[in-house]
């Protein structure tokens, strides 16, 4: 398939980016639907002037955490605007790109909370891989990007889907717990049942919030109430999430 073999955007044929099988009616009505065709047409339009758009696969997140094996919601915003940094996983970076300063805060926290030291540079580096395949959904809600212009497809049409992909996560059978930080993820409360799902809240990791008033990020003990939460919801014996909880 196009599209996914270098690390930008080469496609803008939704059939060159792989989701899980539960996940492909929300798309496909999506890409079929007027705003969806007009996310389509302005990806055409800007690859064909030679924009450099990442990342290679934008509905990675979706690809790799199938929605009946969410346990973890972690809203970003729009993709890493720098080479090779980008893959498609809400702050995560590709392996052996150097760890960016919101993803290395959150690594703090991490040893902070739980004791978890961050995992080695270069390899794995900052990818989370590991977590979108065991049940954490790291959801961009505007999932291209233009280099070194951050926010610059963001009112494209990528959050109708992703506001979609929550509301279908708040819709499930089993409970999620939503890790919402700074204001742009808390933004998206109002999709998500609280009564229903553990939702957590807290400043942006980046260097500007991380440390400030009201709720500040460093010092959040996100990941150890999220452990505690997931040892409510899965039998004696179970697996985690991935991310120490």
């Amino acid at each position: 398939m196009s599209g996914l073999s270098v690390d930008r955007l080469t496609s803008a044929d939704p059939a060159d980016w792989p989701v899980a099988a539960g996940w492909r009616p929300l798309v496909d009505t999506f890409f079929a639907s007027a705003a969806g065709q007009d996310l389509l047409r302005y990806l055409r339009e800007r690859l064909g002037a030679g924009a450099v758009v990442f990342p290679p696969r934008p509905l990675r997140a979706l690809e790799l955490t199938s929605p009946q094996d969410v346990r973890v919601v972690i809203l970003g915003q729009d993709p890493y605007h720098g080479q090779g940094q980008a893959e498609g996983l809400a702050f995560s970076v590709a392996p052996g790109v150097r760890v960016p300063p919101s993803l290395r805060n959150i690594f703090k926290e991490m040893e902070r909370d739980l004791g978890t030291p961050p995992p080695p540079f270069p390899e794995p580096g900052g990818s989370l891989v590991q977590w979108a395949k065991n049940g954490v959904l790291l959801l961009n809600t505007c999932l291209t990007v233009e280099e070194t212009q951050p926010a610059s497809h963001a009112g494209r049409g990528w959050e109708i889907l992703t506001d979609a992909v929550i509301r279908h996560v708040a819709a499930a059978d089993h409970a999620a717990l939503f890790m919402l930080w700074g204001a742009h993820a808390q933004g998206k409360r109002a999709l998500i049942d609280m009564q229903r799902h553990k939702v957590l809240t807290a400043n942006h990791p980046s260097p500007l919030s991380a440390l400030r008033p009201p709720l500040p990020f460093i010092g959040c003990g996100h990941f150890s109430q999220a452990r505690a939460w997931r040892n409510t919801q899965r039998p004696v014996g179970g697996t985690g999430t991935g991310t120490g909880v």
